[in-house]
């Protein structure tokens, strides 16, 4: 059986340990993991390898559709694998009773340096069949990209 994935990357205009230190601090995670749209809220977040997270996203408007409710996408997780300022690896599922959304996933986020700073490469793996890999593409591009912005804008503080 094939799996879907989608593969996405962004340039950041810092060093990797500031982006490595963006993709395990639950407060810039609830600031960039989401996109446009959407609010974050981090119930649980203990980055370290067995670690669970558990992430609520809330659409803005009431015309989004939700997974877990009408209006919320909610996760939870483990971190598998944290290589410090090189990679993140979670293993994710959606809360939700609709079957075509259920199943792990694996995001995979890797940093390598390059052009003065930072190449973030996405791979999120086994999404579930009702999840358009096109609107998973887009919304983890916003996602970098306020992740980019995020760690530019707090770079020296």
């Amino acid at each position: 059986m094939a799996t879907t994935s989608t593969r996405t990357s962004r340039h950041v205009n810092a060093p990797r340990a500031d982006v490595y230190r963006a993709l395990v601090d639950p407060r810039a995670v609830a600031t960039w993991m989401v996109p446009v749209g959407m609010t974050s809220h981090v119930h649980e977040y203990d980055a370290r390898e067995g670690g669970l997270f558990r992430v609520s996203l809330t659409y803005d408007e009431p015309t989004g559709t939700g997974k877990t409710t009408a209006h919320i996408d909610t996760y939870r997780g483990r971190f598998v694998k944290l290589v410090p300022n090189e990679q993140v690896v979670e293993v994710m599922e959606f809360e939700t009773t609709d079957a075509a959304m259920r199943g792990e996933m694996v995001v995979k986020i890797t940093l390598t340096d390059a052009d003065g700073g930072t190449n973030a490469l996405g791979v999120h793996d086994n999404l579930p069949p009702g999840l358009s890999p096109a609107d998973n593409q887009i919304g983890w591009q916003m996602a970098l990209d306020k992740l980019a912005a995020y760690v530019e804008a707090n770079q020296n503080k």
